[in-house]
């Protein structure tokens, strides 16, 4: 059988599509043959079904099925005729490994291996190589060149060689894994997959240095605009204060709180600019070391261990949108100074006026607070609710962005052990262990409701969450907000309408705004976690009045 494979040529055996060796072949009524996935692609973009090769129509598309003889001669070629150097080449092996292949069997000094084993998953030195020649069962093992860590290029399941990958689950298969759970999935060769990722991770890499380019580039401007606002406040209070002293006797008061407002101005602005340029550090520290582990990932030259390793598609971290990034400190001054310009030559006449300008600059809502809000609304993660936590009594919308209570339990439920069966509560859906991630709900004229993120073991049958159970939440009853780790003890008053949850999982932080006004409700800080973090909802029940109406999960900028 390997006498007769041998005199084939790869070209006898590649699809006429993808140009590649074949991969679950078909064969067409007229003959011809193809990748299962190539000519479904082919006739999905078509409206009659022909053949790409000699262009016969068929009335039906045909009910292809793989060509299991066809498939057997492929992989066998593959196997036994080593004719992918870039998956089983010796020299890429042995380079890997610092040396020769050494036979597995040899205890005394070990002989260099001639061939390895796939059933065995060993390899020979041509002594002890000799049974597989000799033996009758032995002899219908397969046989190929040394190779080393053999047993990580075999399906543990099938003893078949890994040839090829699955594109919708990232995992590598051999022929017979793709014939039994991966019959409709886009599968590929192990050699077209590693060239496709390659090329990705090269993308991914220019995306990322093009990103720690211009944060440098961002991080720069705003060092040189922030000293060049601190540089220009100074010249501002100095002006101030000359122009004033000279009404010293009747302005005393008002040159006080000029001072004053300009000061908190300035400070207000650095330090949102302090926290933007801290963000924007962090940010470049984590896409350096992505930049790292992509070169890292690069650098393997076994690509069965590069895909295996390698992140499908590459994961970047999340990072902020740098044009919404704004330094408006000296505006403000600015506007300031403006202002005293034109009432200092009317002063005599103009005191009171002079003096509700500086009250009026002092009243204006603080634009820092809406700085904050929109910095961590860029670490928006899109939340959908998880059906197999909800009560019994809760009920989720169709595309699991809302939760109401019910006045009786759900039809047809089954109680499923990660089910809330005492507190009406769900939890999100997708769980998350690092980072940062920010979501915003909408809660309405709700009388009563809990709000925050648990850790994926939060106690499921209580009735009350007992405080430093893994739930870190809000709880508004009536016209006030608690907290369950200080029940009893309220944390802010008033109703609000929309809340943004905000979690940075590395600070151990974990903070609650309402978004209508941008101002902070709550925050739990020097949290520790160890697990991950899922959002959590409980529309609560009717007991402070009808409280009926949904919790909806909404994106940023959108009205509930």
């Amino acid at each position: 059988m390997a006498s007769s494979i041998s005199l084939l040529s790869e070209d006898q055996l590649l699809c006429p599509i993808c140009l590649d060796v074949f991969t679950r072949p078909v064969s067409t009524p007229c003959g011809h043959n193809f990748c299962m996935s190539c000519i479904t692609s082919y006739w999905n973009g078509i409206p009659v079904s022909q053949c790409p090769v000699c262009k016969q129509s068929f009335e039906r598309r045909p009910d292809l099925k793989v060509n299991n003889f066809i498939s057997q001669l492929t992989l066998h070629f593959v196997s036994l005729q080593v004719t992918d150097a870039h998956i089983w080449s010796p020299d890429q092996q042995q380079a890997r490994c610092g040396g020769a292949v050494l036979c597995d069997i040899c205890t005394d000094a070990q002989r260099e291996a001639v061939r390895s084993c796939l059933e065995c998953l060993t390899s020979y030195c041509d002594v002890h190589l000799e049974p597989h020649h000799r033996a009758a069962g032995l002899k219908r093992h397969t046989l190929v060149e040394p190779v080393a860590s053999l047993e990580d290029k075999i399906c543990k399941e099938h003893h078949r060689l890994l040839t090829l990958f699955c594109r919708n689950d990232g995992v590598l298969l051999c022929e017979v894994c793709a014939g039994l759970r991966h019959v409709n999935h886009d599968v590929v060769s192990v050699q077209h997959a590693h060239k496709e990722m390659k090329a990705l991770l090269g993308d991914t890499e220019a995306k990322v240095q093009q990103m720690i380019h211009e944060r440098l580039q961002k991080f720069r401007d705003m060092k040189v605009t922030v000293e060049q606002s601190r540089t220009e406040t100074k010249d501002v209070i100095a002006n101030s204060v000359k122009d004033l002293m000279a009404l010293i006797s009747e302005i005393q008061k008002i040159q006080t709180e000029v001072v004053k407002v300009i000061k908190e101005k300035q400070k207000a602005a650095e330090d949102q600019a302090a926290g933007c340029i801290g963000s924007m550090e962090r940010e470049i520290t984590e896409l350096q070391k992505t930049t790292m582990k992509l070169r890292e990932l690069k650098q393997t030259k076994d690509p069965l261990s590069f895909l295996q390793n390698s992140p499908n598609p590459p994961i970047l971290p999340h990072t902020m949108d740098l044009n919404t990034i704004r330094f408006n400190g000296q505006v403000e001054i600015l506007h300031i100074q403006r202002s005293f310009s034109k009432a200092v030559s009317e002063l005599r006449m103009m005191l009171n006026k002079m003096s509700t300008e500086v009250q009026n600059v002092s009243d204006v809502t603080d634009v820092s607070n809406d700085a904050t809000l929109r910095c961590i609304q860029q670490y928006e993660v899109d939340v959908v609710l998880d059906p197999d936590t909800a009560h019994p009594r809760l009920f989720l919308s169709d595309d699991r962005k809302q939760v109401r209570l019910g006045m009786s339990l759900r039809p047809t439920v089954n109680l499923t052990p990660n089910m809330f069966t005492r507190q009406f509560a769900v939890l999100g859906q997708r769980g998350f262990s690092s980072r940062r991630f920010y979501f915003e709900v909408f809660v309405g004229g709700k009388s009563d409701w809990n709000l925050g993120v648990a850790k994926a073991s939060v106690q499921r049958t209580g009735l009350v969450p007992s405080p430093h159970c893994g739930l870190w939440a809000i709880w508004f009853i009536k016209d006030k907000i608690e907290t369950f780790s200080s029940p009893n003890v309220p944390v802010h008053f008033g109703r609000v309408e929309r809340v943004g949850v905000f979690v940075d999982y590395d600070g151990g932080q974990i903070s609650f705004y309402d978004v209508q006004t941008a101002t902070l409700i709550y925050s739990f800080t020097g949290c520790v976690f160890a697990e991950e973090l899922h959002p959590y909802f409980n529309p609560c029940d009717n007991e402070y009045g009808s409280n009926f109406g949904p919790m909806i999960i909404v994106p940023v900028g959108r009205t509930g």
